[in-house]
């Protein structure tokens, strides 16, 4: 047994207190469970590497239930006895409670919106004839499981609403059972695909539909390695062992295949992909009998996907030789890519696209900042759309027939707000606006950009109360992510007001690996570039530091997924910066990420240790696992789930076992892991709540703040 009594606060800390914060909290007896060492040794390029806490990775094994037990145990019983953190829970609850609405969409003869009343778990499917119709429930979500866990896993109407096809997620599993639903009875067919898994659902008509799925792997099926992606065709009235396989080949695997049908229903569009970036295109007529796919790009280099065909052209939204995008459109009978001729050309801004009513709305990012342009088919510029202030819009979609659309806009103080936008006119009117409580009068969010080691500017949004006085002694959360090509822009977080009225800073920045410059950008954060990543995210805290707004005390790293990778790294190369850390499902142990579940399909932005000795060095030389050592590390809630099989929980398992072995400081290491839930979509909205409670209660009793703040 390994026992720390933990301060709260830690020692030469009262410099930098106020009178209001200059009390000692009661001190927090931890003892943590024991942390069972097997001896496992691997070996990398004639390198030998221990690996102690392999046998957590059997997430059926009753050790690793047991060790999962008595983690726990520990955690709840410090949390517990945190006095302000059922206040905290409370005062979520409270700012969550009010009505979201999604945007409807229409099919058939009916409007379909989502609908959360403000505490339910999971938000409900309700329809109306017509835009003034009476509201009617249709599909509810929360009475497939008790406990909230079961939720939504994508859905698609055939074009004329005639069916309704859908997803379903149990404890959060990527893993999905597909329904399909008559309408007008809401009653079930007897179709029913079973362990569907990053999956659409295309409709051919009313006769069938696409989806994707990996055979059933051997062992576990949340963190067993899933290579090999399929397309099958099912055909309703008949059994899944009937389907058609599509497309997937035993021979040459792809371990990521999606497909969708063009709106007109010509067309069956399939990409094919072995990473998170790069794709194959294909395409099938399906107005023809024995139709073969044919190639359209053969290669994996650049990124495309189909937007839509009209009168023998196809729109193919890429990046090839353009890496902010761009629109292009070829003859069906001139499909390869030297073919290609641009629509809407690359501009110095990123571009995402969409389309509604004939007319394409390109998606500028401007410093991470929205900006809508309207084009006719021909690639003229119609207008910039009227957005209703500086933030984040989307859903700027619709179908051909259709001559108004809905968007919604957002910012990190403006809750998601709903416009209705008639697209012959440009004109743009409210269509729902959530009541939160919360004055976003009170509160002010700006950018700012700061240098990073390699003298690269980087932006950062930072967010807090008007008139904040700049004396390092802010609770701060410093909020990354850095890959894939991910952008965060600004968008309204219920949890975050939470933070922000209790004298806290909420600070974004965005950083190398993300998309907010494009993909030079993205690459810039890749492999051997990685730790790029890193150093933007550590002078993104040293600004936060040197400008006044925190210090060392009261600054908090966060992030999830491949954002719990940059806490991680960050945490064990700096370990100073931070007084608090909370990595968050993330993939902390780089030698093996690629062993579980689809992980070997990040190989595009990470690299693996078997790619080469130079690519398994510089691995080695930031993986958060690999690189803990007997030192001072911040406070540390490490959080996670047993039916994430997406991140294997076995990452945040070994590393929180090696962090508790490591830390010499008298800062808590603890881990807290969720049952019946997975890496974070469909989470009900009560565990919602209760993990950021702890979350922040974790980190105000570490930084020796009250909540509410006197």
């Amino acid at each position: 047994m390994k026992t720390y009594k933990i301060l709260a606060m830690a020692i030469g800390s009262s410099l930098v207190l106020s009178c209001q914060q200059e009390q000692k909290f009661p001190t927090i007896e931890v003892e943590y469970p024991d942390n069972t060492k097997i001896d496992h040794i691997d070996t990398y390029w004639g390198e030998t590497v221990s690996d102690p806490y392999r046998w957590m990775e059997d997430d059926y094994a009753e050790e690793t239930k047991a060790w999962v037990t008595a983690q726990n145990e520990v955690t709840f019983g410090y949390l517990e006895q945190i006095p302000f953190r059922e206040a905290i829970r409370k005062r979520l609850e409270e700012v969550w409670n009010y009505e979201k609405l999604s945007a409807p969409t229409t099919y058939g003869d009916y409007h379909y919106y989502y609908k959360n009343d403000g505490l339910q778990n999971q938000s409900i499917l309700y329809r109306k004839s017509g835009p003034d119709g009476e509201e009617e429930l249709f599909l509810d979500p929360n009475k497939l499981s008790a406990d909230g866990t079961t939720s939504l896993g994508g859905s698609a109407f055939t074009k004329g609403g005639e069916l309704f096809a859908y997803a379903v997620s149990v404890a959060g599993s990527d893993w999905r059972d597909i329904y399909v639903m008559d309408p007008n009875s809401k009653e079930l067919l007897d179709d029913k695909i079973e362990d569907a898994k990053f999956t659409g659902i295309a409709w051919k008509g009313t006769e069938g539909f696409y989806y994707s799925t990996y055979d059933k792997p051997d062992g576990s099926k949340l963190s067993a390695l899933t290579n090999n992606h399929k397309l099958y065709f099912h055909k309703l009235g008949t059994k899944q062992s009937e389907d058609v396989l599509v497309f997937g080949d035993d021979a040459n695997p792809r371990r990521y295949v999606g497909a969708l049908v063009t709106e007109d229903g010509k067309y069956l569009v399939i990409s094919a992909a072995n990473s998170t970036t790069g794709n194959e295109l294909y395409i099938q007529d399906l107005t023809k009998i024995f139709s073969p796919v044919i190639p359209m790009v053969s290669d994996m280099e650049n990124t495309h996907y189909v937007v839509d065909h009209q009168d023998g052209e196809l729109f193919i939204f890429t990046n090839l030789n353009a890496p902010n995008n761009k629109l292009v459109k070829t003859r069906i009978d001139a499909l390869a890519p030297q073919h290609w001729k641009d629509v809407i050309p690359e501009t110095e801004n990123v571009m995402d696209i969409s389309k509604g009513n004939g007319k394409f709305f390109a998606t500028y990012l401007k410093d991470a900042v929205t900006e809508v342009h309207q084009y006719d088919y021909t690639g003229k510029q119609e207008r910039i759309v009227e957005l209703p202030g500086i933030g984040t819009a989307g859903g700027f979609s619709a179908k051909k027939e259709e001559s108004e659309l809905y968007y919604t806009f957002t910012s990190y103080i403006t809750p998601g707000t709903i416009y209705r936008y008639d697209i012959a006119t440009g004109k743009s009117e409210m269509y729902n606006k959530p009541q939160v409580k919360f004055d976003p009068e009170l509160f002010e969010s700006k950018q700012v950009f700061y240098t990073s080691k390699d003298g690269t500017k980087i932006p950062m949004i930072i967010t807090h109360k008007k008139g904040l006085n700049l004396n390092g002694k802010n609770p701060t959360i410093l909020f990354g992510y850095g890959g894939f090509g991910v952008s965060l822009t600004p968008a309204f977080s219920i949890s975050a007001t939470v933070w922000l009225e209790n004298g806290g800073v909420y600070a974004v920045p965005n950083i190398r690996g993300g998309g907010e410059y494009g993909e030079n950008w993205h690459l810039a954060g890749t492999k051997m570039k990685k730790q790029n990543v890193f150093d933007d995210f550590i002078a993104a805290g040293e600004y936060l530091i040197q400008e006044g707004y925190t210090s060392s005390d009261f600054l908090a790293l966060r992030g999830g997924s491949n954002g719990g990778l940059l806490v991680g790294a960050v945490m064990t190369q700096r370990p100073d910066l931070a007084k608090v850390a909370f990595p968050a499902v993330g993939v902390l142990d780089m030698l093996r990420y690629h062993q579980f579940t689809a992980g070997a399909g990040w190989a595009y932005d990470y690299g693996t240790a078997d790619d080469s000795e130079e690519m398994y060095r510089y691995l080695k030389g930031y993986s958060p696992l690999h690189n803990l050592k007997p030192a001072a590390y911040p406070a540390t809630l490490v959080t996670t789930a047993d039916h994430d099989d997406r991140v294997v929980p076995a990452h945040s398992f070994k590393f929180a076992a090696t962090l508790q072995d490591a830390q010499q400081g008298d800062n808590p290491v603890l881990i807290r892991i969720e049952t019946n839930a997975g890496h974070g979509a469909g989470k009900p909205t009560a565990m919602q709540i209760s993990e950021i409670a702890d979350i922040y209660a974790f980190g105000l009793y570490n930084m020796g703040i009250e909540f509410p703040r006197k």
